[in-house]
């Protein structure tokens, strides 16, 4: 089987599952020229690589860009594309007035989240469009297919519940052999900070939690506008670690390493690839009881879940695990071996290639 792997960024799910599905298929992975070195060192030999010049998402040379990803595509001659999801309207209408190979597109996101301003204007209506064009959907949780199906109207036998596999390994690899020891209370915050993500609630919880551990450390460590709402009187940097930057790649398994735990309190959630690193460098987490978070970490198993915004329930999370050295490590073990098993992209790839085989026999008919 040939198969076609667009993106436009997930850049780290994307790698990973070109990798395990290079056991299974002929990949060739199409993208803009300027994701090219996050992936050279990182991708499995076999998989082909096609980069194309991708202006600005307001240029409108992207009428010469999509032309050149056409171009690709046809010459690769795939049995499948595979599509992660864009926030590109440019993509979007070249699928709405191009004729392309069966057609799988993984919807990360089926909705923008609330405060999110990476979102382009005009593209939350365009890129409706793939819901309906593609021979098959993915999503990483029932909730997503569920609003698929009821608000948008797409048939349910035509979309597949997939976790969202592990992706510390992307991150362990760009870190070139280089660990940081586990730092007893150390908290951490990782990820674009925006209102969703429920900082608020994390920030107000550390001193319940300082009361018990003095020591706390909070690492925030992401992009995001407007910090100093979160701290109008500022911070104290002996319990705040602020790395409000985009992570350099090769930093990213420390920050995690270093953790005790790593804290999610968003109050919505699809899926979380925060989760998904943390897994795999055996960091236990703490997360909202909301979305896609409730499907991704098995309470009292992998990770602990409390409700979204409360934060005496946050804190009270926060102490219990900190003090609790025994489940630090069964929580730990739990996530690693998930890594094996549901969230191993070996796994993952094979139940793809089986998505595949259905999304060709249905634009075949």
């Amino acid at each position: 089987m040939k198969v076609v792997l667009l993106h436009f960024c997930f850049t780290e799910y994307t790698v990973e599952l070109a990798n395990g599905l290079a056991n299974y298929a002929d990949v060739t992975l199409i993208q803009p020229e300027k994701l090219k070195a996050d992936c050279q060192q990182v991708l499995d030999p076999r998989v082909q690589v096609r980069n194309f010049a991708k202006p600005r998402i307001r240029d409108p040379r992207n009428v010469l860009a999509m032309a050149e990803m056409m171009r690709l595509i046809r010459e690769a001659q795939p049995d499948v594309l595979h599509v992660q999801e864009t926030n590109d309207f440019w993509y979007d209408l070249t699928l709405l007035f191009n004729k392309m190979p069966p057609l799988v597109t993984t919807i990360h996101d089926v909705f923008r989240h609330p405060g999110d301003r990476d979102n382009v204007p005009g593209s939350e209506y365009t890129r409706r469009i793939a819901f309906y064009k593609s021979q098959a959907l993915i999503v990483h949780a029932n909730p997503l297919k569920q609003a698929l199906v009821q608000q948008f109207r797409v048939p349910g036998d035509r979309i597949s519940v997939l976790p969202h596999g592990e992706i510390g390994t992307f991150f362990q690899k760009w870190s070139e052999g280089v660990h940081l020891p586990r730092e007893p209370h150390t908290l951490l915050f990782f990820g674009r900070i925006w209102p969703y993500k429920g900082l608020q609630y994390l920030v107000k919880a550390l001193p319940l939690v300082a009361e018990r551990f003095p020591d706390v450390r909070l690492i925030v460590a992401g992009r995001g506008q407007n910090l100093e709402q979160y701290f109008p009187d500022g911070y104290d940097p002996r319990q705040f670690e602020i790395l409000n930057e985009f992570i350099p790649l090769k930093a990213v398994a420390g920050l995690f390493e270093r953790s005790t735990v790593a804290v999610l309190p968003y109050i919505e959630s699809s899926q979380s690839g925060v989760a998904a690193v943390a897994y795999t460098l055996g960091t236990p987490v703490i997360a909202s009881n909301v979305g896609g978070l409730a499907e991704m970490v098995n309470d009292e198993q992998d990770g602990l879940l409390v409700p979204p915004g409360d934060v005496r329930a946050l804190a009270d999370a926060i102490i219990r695990l900190l003090g609790d050295r025994e489940l630090q490590q069964r929580l730990s073990a739990a996530g690693l071996a998930r890594c094996q098993t549901d969230l191993n992209w070996s796994n993952i790839a094979a139940q793809t290639v089986e998505i595949y085989q259905r999304a060709i026999a249905r634009a075949q008919r």
